[in-house]
C-alpha cells in the first residue's frame, strides 16, 4: 500500500483490489471463526497486523478494521443461516461493509439515535439517516442500529441492510482533509423494507451490539 498511499489521498480512490489482495491473506475476517471464512485470530494479533498495515495507509487501514468490526459483529451476534450468508464473502472482501451508527444529531450520544424501525409484517420500514459512514455508497451491507422501541439503550435494534434495497440511498461523498482512500457518505433511509431475518439477535439488544463492536474498533484503532 505504501507506495500508492499518496496516490489514493489525492485520487479519492478506494482501494478495492488491493483489499482484497489483503483478503488473500486472511485480512478480511480477522477475528472472524474459521467455519465461515475468517481467520480465527486473537484480539492481540489483530493489533499487530493493523498496525504494521498502517505503515502503508493508515486510511485504507482503519476501513479495513471498520469491515472486520462489522464481520465480526455478524459473525458473533448472527444466527447460523446470517453468519453463512453474509461471513464469507465479507472475509475474502467479495463484499464490503460499513458500520451505521451516528446520526446527524447523535454522535457520542448513540443511545438518543432516532432512525426508526416499525415491523409490518415480516418486514422492517426503516427511516431516518446515518452521517460519515466510512464507505458509504460504496460498500454492500450495512449494519444499521435502529430505533424498534422506547427511547434510550433498550429501544434499539441492530439490522443488516443489503446495497439495492429500494428505500436506501446515498449523499454526497464528504470532502475531507487526508483519510480519502475510503469514502465518507451520508447514509439515507426511506421507507427502506429489511426483512426481519436480517435483524442481529433480539429486538432491543442493538446498543449492545454497537458497544460490542466499538469496544474492539477502540483496540485497533
Amino acid at each position: 500500500m505504501a507506495p500508492h498511499m499518496a496516490q489514493w489521498d489525492e485520487k479519492e480512490f478506494f482501494p478495492v483490489e488491493t483489499m482484497r489482495k489483503a483478503a488473500q491473506l486472511g485480512f478480511g475476517g480477522i477475528y472472524v471463526q474459521p467455519d465461515v471464512g475468517g481467520s480465527g485470530l486473537s484480539r492481540l494479533d489483530t493489533s499487530i497486523i493493523f498496525e504494521a498495515l498502517s505503515t502503508g495507509c493508515a486510511s485504507t487501514t482503519a476501513y479495513i478494521s471498520i469491515h472486520n468490526m462489522c464481520a465480526w459483529m455478524i459473525d458473533t451476534f448472527g444466527n447460523d443461516a446470517q453468519r453463512e450468508k453474509y461471513c464469507p464473502d465479507l472475509c475474502s472482501m467479495e463484499k464490503f461493509a460499513s458500520y451505521c451508527l451516528t446520526e446527524p444529531g447523535s454522535g457520542s450520544d448513540a443511545a438518543s439515535l432516532i432512525t426508526s424501525a416499525k415491523q409490518q409484517g415480516d418486514h422492517y420500514i426503516l427511516n431516518g439517516s446515518k452521517a460519515f459512514i466510512s464507505g458509504g455508497g460504496d460498500t454492500d451491507v450495512y449494519v444499521v442500529m435502529c430505533r424498534t422501541g422506547v427511547k434510550g439503550p433498550k429501544g434499539i435494534s441492530c439490522l443488516v441492510v443489503e446495497k439495492g434495497t429500494p428505500g436506501l440511498s446515498f449523499g454526497k461523498k464528504e470532502k475531507k482533509v487526508g483519510w480519502n482512500s475510503q469514502p465518507t457518505r451520508a447514509v439515507i433511509f426511506e421507507d427502506c423494507a429489511v426483512p426481519v431475518a436480517n435483524r442481529l439477535g433480539t429486538e432491543g439488544q442493538g446498543f449492545n451490539i454497537a458497544m460490542h463492536g466499538l469496544n474492539g474498533g477502540r483496540i485497533n484503532i
